[in-house]
């Protein structure tokens, strides 16, 4: 399954709520939020500024990593997974990262029922990661991933992280395990 939501829909939040509702479901532990990306790049940031909104809230019933402090970058995914799984072994994990695609879908804040593969916009060849992804559409895809680097606002990146990380903080508090 696949849901879709341009960010500047009034009700985007809502509806990427309702849409880890239905991937997701019933937790059994709190989830862990992945929050993949690089902040040397604005296009590249959506994921650690998520990951530093979520901490900032302080209201989340879930672990977060992935800060502007403290990134994970897409060259760690093949050892963050394993480490996740064993530290967080019944706990789901909700991958966060920015993406490229058409320039109509720009905008565009997806959540993807199934693992996370990043890197694919930039053509690398990385592992999957995560139970669920949430992908931030950024900047359309060219042969050349300077659009993801140079071309893409910082106004678009914080305001889909923001809307992100409402839904991921609404979602896990109304699900949480007690």
């Amino acid at each position: 399954m696949e849901y879709a939501f341009h960010f500047y829909n009034a009700l985007a939040e809502t509806g990427l709520m309702m849409a880890l509702n239905k991937c997701l479901g019933e937790l059994t532990a709190p989830p862990v939020i992945l929050c993949i990306g690089s902040d040397l790049a604005v296009g590249d940031s959506l994921g650690p500024v998520t990951g530093t909104l979520l901490r900032k809230r302080g209201e989340l019933m879930g672990y977060v990593y992935g800060t502007l402090k403290n990134p994970v970058t897409a060259k760690e995914v093949k050892y963050v997974d394993s480490f996740l799984r064993k530290t967080h072994p019944n706990s789901k994990i909700i991958a966060v990262d920015a993406a490229v695609g058409e320039e109509s879908d720009i905008g565009l804040i997806k959540v993807i029922d199934a693992p996370l593969k990043p890197g694919t916009g930039a053509n690398k060849r990385l592992g999957r990661v995560g139970d669920i992804s949430i992908l931030g559409i950024v900047a359309k895809k060219s042969a050349f991933a300077y659009s993801l680097i140079n071309l893409t606002r910082f106004n678009v990146v914080y305001s889909m992280s923001e809307i992100i990380a409402g839904a991921v903080s609404s979602y896990s508090l109304q699900r949480a395990v007690v």
